[in-house]
């Protein structure tokens, strides 16, 4: 079918090239000219995903917005999640009635505190539930644009949807299952962000492995306790997108969110790790937004509320376990 990706980043492009592998006809869109014009005329991203010499034949991009959805039966947004309802409103009249529309963002939206499942389907004028997917677990963009082996889920509210999606994305080396376990899917994609700060930066400040493993374990316990005032469903937790992406996105130098933490445990500013850091690294504005859900849940959330002080008064890592350890002593 023809599937179009909105957004031609490391991820998008990666992902544009498993839905091309998968025997999709593929449209990246982009707003660069550059990006446009080197996937178009040469199979080639080399702003956003140089690793890949050479892109599938069935993949093409335009800049145009009518001519990127024009009979898109899957329409996927890859773009940066605090401008994705920006970029997302001019297309409302354009996607097609049927289509499918599929995010792979993983963060909250800073202003409004709103899952991406929710800013998607209000940006395009009140999307109906039941064609709106999302697609989450241990995607390191790179490892997928090299077709090394891996999976992901895709949450959709009908689970027949969620097939058609997973069947659009499924090649010999990726594999997608499904679930309809939405708001669990996004809480996880966003939350492991903010503990991959976390986790990076006890790296970059030298501390080790029990730091390390202490930090994904209470932050997961968050993640959790805010997935169950959410009334969602546990499992979703502890399978790819959960665990999975926790693990993957903890400990590889792959990974924005680790790579942005061990910069701030280095002794970098915020604004210096912003520049040193390749990419968007969600976790940093998604921080306070969970902290924020947590006092609206009545859920705790020590880590997320510990990092949220590093990025917002400069603590250093040992003054950010400090506070993650204070208060009396409470049972696991």
């Amino acid at each position: 079918m023809k599937v179009t990706v909105l957004g031609a980043g490391a991820w998008g492009t990666a992902f544009g090239q498993v839905l091309a592998d998968a025997g999709n006809e593929v449209t990246m869109w982009a707003r660069e000219p550059e990006i446009v014009t080197g996937i178009r005329d040469h199979h080639h991203n080399a702003m956003r995903l140089p690793s890949v010499k050479r892109l599938p034949e069935t993949m093409t991009a335009t800049g145009d917005r009518a001519e990127a959805v024009k009979d898109a039966k899957i329409v996927v947004v890859a773009i940066a999640a605090q401008h994705a309802r920006e970029a997302l409103e001019p297309f409302t009249a354009l996607i097609e009635s049927d289509a499918i529309v599929v995010s792979l963002m993983k963060g909250i939206e800073h202003e409004s505190g709103k899952r991406m499942d929710e800013v998607v389907r209000e940006a395009l004028g009140g999307l109906p539930a039941a064609r709106f997917a999302a697609i989450s677990g241990p995607n390191l963009s790179k490892e997928i644009a090299d077709r090394k082996p891996g999976a992901t889920v895709v949450a959709c509210e009908d689970i027949m949807e969620a097939r058609v999606v997973a069947k659009a994305c499924t090649t010999p080396y990726f594999k997608a299952f499904v679930t309809t376990d939405v708001v669990g899917l996004e809480m996880c994609g966003s939350l492991k962000n903010v503990i991959a700060l976390a986790v990076g930066m006890s790296r970059g400040a030298g501390y080790g492995e029990n730091t390390a493993a202490m930090i994904e374990t209470r932050g997961l316990a968050e993640l959790v306790a805010l997935g169950s005032a959410l009334h969602v469903e546990t499992k979703t937790f502890f399978g790819l997108a959960g665990v999975g992406d926790l693990i993957a996105t903890c400990g590889s130098p792959l990974s924005r969110n680790y790579v942005f933490g061990a910069n701030l445990g280095r002794g970098m500013s915020v604004e210096e790790a912003a520049k040193a850091s390749n990419g968007v690294a969600e976790g940093v504005p998604t921080t306070q937004a969970v902290v924020k859900l947590g006092e609206r849940l009545g859920v705790q959330t020590p880590l997320c509320s510990a990092m949220n002080d590093v990025l917002t008064r400069g603590l250093s890592c040992e003054q950010m376990l400090e506070e993650l350890f204070a208060g009396d002593i409470t049972e696991e």
